[in-house]
């Protein structure tokens, strides 16, 4: 079945795990999520399925919305929870978090974690770590779009234990970095205690099949997560993913961030299909009108049919097609 499913992944599961009810629920191999949670995090997962797993790498791209607990005074090898504390710092006091977060907010230069799954020689960063290998990272350009502090946990001097803060980022921003970078920033120390993401793109988390299943994310409850007591069973699960499963439609492919256009006729669908060359002539709409750096959706009768790609000089390319 061709389609995305918006899933809701509990702590304690691989994102690769979490597919499995997936898998189950609709009899298919053919299942694909659209950028990993780590083990400890939790949230939206994004899954395309059947021939709509060659969406994934696209929706991979698209900014996220998350909520991330920090918890001061520590920072890890790995930068989170399940690290190896490699530093100790006093606590910062409130007031100066309540500054300095404000501050990461733009377009900055990011160092990416050392245990990532980024390749370096061919190699994961986090393969070659563990083999106590010297691992050389660039900085990467990333934006924080916007970060805004839910919820402080203090002592009896004001220093701030952890924060709970909701971050609004770019591609490839890691959220490990910033919590790294903010306790520096504090002249304390930080690791990334907790996880929640709750937006990809337009997708939201209240939404995802499953939700039900997340506790409420705070400062307690990400801490020390609990099982809900009213959980949905494996099998109710699988039938909510059975009756969201969302095919490929005009209305979500503008949620996904494409633009869409239309083939004329059959013959014009027969030449896409084939990867014929690509001429004005086949689309009901004016290829050239559109804006460059652009992905387009491709629709014949209501029905998907594959990604073009408009580059910043406004050569257009196939993506992928579906036949």
């Amino acid at each position: 079945m061709d389609g995305i499913v918006l899933l809701a992944k509990e702590p304690g599961l691989t994102s690769f795990s979490s597919l499995n009810v997936v898998k189950k629920a609709l009899q298919t191999s053919k299942v694909g999520h659209t950028g990993t949670l780590d083990s400890f995090a939790q949230g939206l997962l994004v899954v395309c399925t059947g021939r709509l797993t060659r969406l994934s790498g696209k929706i991979t791209e698209f900014n996220k919305t998350y909520k991330a607990v920090l918890e001061f005074g520590r920072e890890t090898d790995t930068l989170e929870c399940t690290g190896k504390v490699i530093k100790e710092a006093p606590l910062p006091k409130k007031d100066q978090v309540l500054k300095i977060i404000p501050q990461f907010i733009g377009k900055q230069l990011q160092l990416p974690p050392l245990f990532s799954a980024l390749h370096v020689s061919g190699q994961r960063a986090s393969d070659l770590a563990r083999q106590g290998k010297e691992v050389k990272l660039e900085a990467r350009p990333v934006e924080v779009f916007d970060a805004k502090i839910l919820e402080m946990d203090t002592d009896s001097n004001d220093c701030v234990k952890a924060c709970l803060i909701e971050f609004s980022v770019s591609k490839g921003t890691y959220i490990r970095s910033l919590a790294r970078d903010i306790g520096q920033k504090l002249n304390s120390a930080a690791h990334l205690k907790a996880l929640f993401r709750s937006k990809v793109g337009n997708f939201n988390i209240e939404d995802a099949c499953g939700f039900e299943n997340l506790c409420d994310f705070n400062i307690k409850n990400a801490c020390n997560p609990v099982d809900k007591k009213n959980k949905l069973s494996d099998e109710e699960l699988k039938n909510k993913i059975r009756q969201n499963i969302k095919p490929l439609t005009k209305s979500l492919a503008e949620e996904c961030g494409f633009i869409n256009i239309d083939l004329t006729d059959d013959e014009a669908l027969a030449a896409f299909k084939n990867g014929q060359a690509i001429k004005n002539k086949m689309f009901i709409q004016d290829l050239f009108k559109l804006p460059c750096q652009s992905q387009i959706s491709v629709f014949y009768k209501d029905d998907f049919y594959g990604l073009l790609n408009k580059d910043e000089n406004g050569k257009i390319r196939y993506g992928f097609v579906i036949n």
